[in-house]
């Protein structure tokens, strides 16, 4: 295990790039409350350090063949990056947008070329900008941005977004799961109804744009993990659903796990992997949430402890920090 240090105040989102052809020449970039945007090597040593924005860096997200990062901020901007030097220690500004009126929550996108790429980016307000980006001919390598499309469907924080196969999926703090074709599906004669959940919905894991490559979602609303089946999008089926943490699911993830018998056979299975803010990784074999209820939840799971949290006591329901909360620990952080 590789502990990588450098930033001052909590690190929120990660990103990897692969600067060359060798396996050490993976890069990974780090964003933190401390505003600042760091490349290390997979070694370790940190090559870079940058003051990306104003306020709080909230997502990365890179174009490898554009050699494009773009990170997103509280201070409501989305800025680029050129990835081109990033070895030699130089991460070199291309250009911004600031046409977001609340705090960049999320990004996501698609390259066409190394020139050409489809950017979408959202907010805390639940707004969702679709970003046309070309990179100009020149020494400076800057991208121009148009606008050609805004989507207002959620009525306040998207909290993750995803794009695959023509279509956008978002999750938000208004409790539902929304997908949306892009560029829009003419054959299509109504919307994709959204899914709705009893609580605010902080991830979604489409499984049709993974490897597992069946018509499946997983999505963590509260501390529960819930697993839909899509095969026809407009009558979804809630196949399963399990209570997988103490405290809210920040994130979920397919992990296809190989294995091999005393026979050397391989034997690949798919299994989820759920973050949570009680401070554990837990993994879930997908089989065993496909047939879990509250009723009777799976049960086998392998929960790996991060770092051990006390349990709450009680039943006080558990919140999710506001900017401004976020924004006060942030400055406690800072005094002596």
């Amino acid at each position: 295990m590789q502990i990588y240090k450098g930033h001052t105040a909590p690190v929120i989102c990660l990103a990897f790039f692969k600067s060359g052809p060798a396996a050490a020449d993976r890069v990974l970039i780090t964003g933190s409350w401390d505003k600042a945007i760091n490349q290390t090597m997979e070694h370790g040593w940190l090559i870079c350090s940058t003051v990306g924005h104003d306020d709080f860096v909230k997502c990365l997200f890179v174009f490898p063949i554009a050699r494009l990062l773009v990170s997103s901020s509280s201070d409501k901007t989305v800025r680029f990056w050129d990835l081109t030097d990033v070895q030699e220690g130089k991460l070199t500004p291309a250009g911004s947008v600031s046409a977001h009126s609340r705090p960049v929550e999320c990004l996501t996108g698609v390259a066409h070329s190394e020139t050409s790429v489809t950017l979408m980016t959202a907010d805390t307000m639940g707004v969702i900008k679709i970003w046309k980006l070309e990179r100009e001919s020149g020494p400076d390598s800057r991208w121009r941005s148009e606008l050609p499309e805004t989507l207002n469907y959620h009525r306040t924080r998207v909290t993750e977004i995803i794009y695959g196969a023509g279509q956008i999926w978002t999750a938000s703090s208004d409790e539902t799961v929304q997908i949306t074709s892009y560029p829009p599906d003419p054959t299509l004669t109504r919307p994709i109804p959204p899914l709705h959940h009893p609580l605010p919905v902080r991830a979604v894991l489409p499984l049709s744009l993974t490897p597992l490559a069946e018509p499946y979602v997983v999505t963590a609303y509260g501390d529960v993990i819930r697993l839909y089946d899509l095969s026809t999008t407009s009558e979804p089926e809630i196949l399963g659903e399990i209570d997988g943490h103490w405290h809210d699911v920040t994130a979920i993830r397919l992990w296809m796990r190989t294995s091999r018998n005393e026979a050397g056979q391989t034997r690949i299975e798919p299994w989820i992997v759920s973050t949570s803010l009680d401070g554990t990784i837990r993994k879930w074999r997908f089989s065993e949430l496909a047939t879990s209820t509250p009723k009777h939840p799976a049960g086998s799971t392998e929960p790996v402890v991060i770092a051990p949290v006390p349990e709450p006591s009680g039943d006080a329901p558990a919140s999710e920090l506001t900017e401004d909360e976020e924004r006060e620990l942030a400055e406690l952080m800072g005094e002596d």
